[in-house]
């Protein structure tokens, strides 16, 4: 049996999410639970250091990484402290070569996996299907993710709401970083529509979240149905089939198309066709690598095909694979004889008739 997880989610640092975890640490102990801090980053905000105070904290492992002296949890002395609670900050961290695992989320799966229960926290521009949206609304690429399944998995999201006009004003009062930083931070990605977009963004998640896990009957409503006769009809399998080019514009198509079927609550194949007789330039390979990790990531298929015909191939994987989604970029202006051609999407719809076609805008990001 694994632990019980709860995330605290907000729109950005400084929000609060680490202080309300070990506010509520806090209020374990009093309890009588037996709590430890596995890695909390204070930030050097007075504030959260005094809330460290008086809870047990598993000291840090130093790694020296190519002459530079790093922290990390240690994650061998968590599991043997092995507390009935454990906060561990920051769980989109990319931990430094060497240790177990590469995320901290992955450090965190094998706390859990120990009974024991975690809380952590998670700012809603981490999560990879949003890598894209946010990059839209901020200007700003995000390089550390996790995928969604990290906050869909958890047995409780706790939104830290905070209004941008609060949180700018505890960021030029030095709560958030260092007065050095605060310029810099109120004319990038602190800008107040940044933070009412993100804010926008993170409340419109936990929604989604709540509605997801409403609708998942647990076993116990299932059993119930099925004694009195009105367990709950099959739904009909929706599956999607994102179009996906050797180009960086793709990967927006990807993350629409899985954002989409986690709504539908359907699988998502990602499919490159690829001409045979052309050699891969270093370019596009590097883009086959990318959309890979974000398949990997998403926990999402990639079918790579080779074949001197797009609309062929893409409705035979389609049938093979009972897609009744296909996502993929809108076209751009054509030019010349290409005017003169029928469309791909038009050419698949009339291929794949019991298939909806969606395209998906290419936007620029704000600057």
């Amino acid at each position: 049996m694994a632990g019980r997880y709860k995330i605290f989610l907000g729109m950005a640092a400084g929000a609060g999410k680490t202080f309300r975890m070990l506010q509520e640490g806090h209020a374990e102990a009093d309890l009588g639970r037996d709590v430890a801090i596995g890695l909390v980053e204070t930030h050097g905000r007075r504030d959260t250091e005094r809330l460290v105070a008086g809870l047990d904290v598993v000291p840090r492992r130093h790694i020296e990484y190519r002459g530079t002296a790093l922290e990390e949890m240690d994650l061998p002395a968590v599991l043997e402290r092995r507390p009935e609670l454990c906060l561990i900050d920051e769980l989109a961290h990319t931990n430094a070569p060497g240790v177990e695992h590469a995320k901290r989320y992955e450090d965190i799966a094998d706390v859990l996996a120990a009974e024991v229960d975690v809380y952590s926290t998670l700012n809603v521009q981490h999560l990879e299907s949003l890598n894209d949206a946010v990059r839209e609304l901020t200007g700003v690429r995000v390089r550390e993710t996790v995928p969604d399944r990290v906050l869909s998995d958890a047995d409780e999201v706790v939104l830290v709401d905070l209004t941008p006009e609060a949180l700018l004003q505890r960021l030029r009062e030095g709560k958030v970083y260092r007065a050095s930083r605060v310029p810099a931070a109120l004319n990038g990605f602190f800008k107040i529509e940044n933070l009412q977009a993100l804010r926008e963004v993170a409340l419109r998640q936990v929604a989604e979240d709540v509605e997801a896990k409403r609708l998942v009957p647990d076993d116990l409503s299932l059993r119930e149905a099925r004694l009195f006769g009105s367990a709950p009809a099959k739904p009909i399998a929706e599956r999607l089939l994102a179009l996906a080019k050797l180009a960086p514009s793709s990967e927006r198509v990807v993350r629409r198309a899985w954002r989409a079927s986690q709504r539908l609550g359907a699988e998502l194949d990602i499919l490159v066709v690829r001409d045979p007789h052309a050699a891969p330039s270093a370019a596009e390979r590097e883009q086959l690598e990318s959309l890979r990790r974000i398949a990997s990531t998403l926990g999402a298929q990639l079918v790579v095909e080779q074949s001197g015909e797009l609309v062929d191939a893409v409705v035979r994987v389609a049938r093979e694979r009972g897609t009744t989604y296909i996502f993929m970029g809108a076209p751009s202006g054509r030019r010349g004889l290409g005017r003169l051609t029928e469309p791909v999407a038009v050419r698949l719809t009339r291929a794949l008739p019991d298939v909806d076609v969606r395209l998906v805008a290419q936007r620029r990001a704000s600057g």
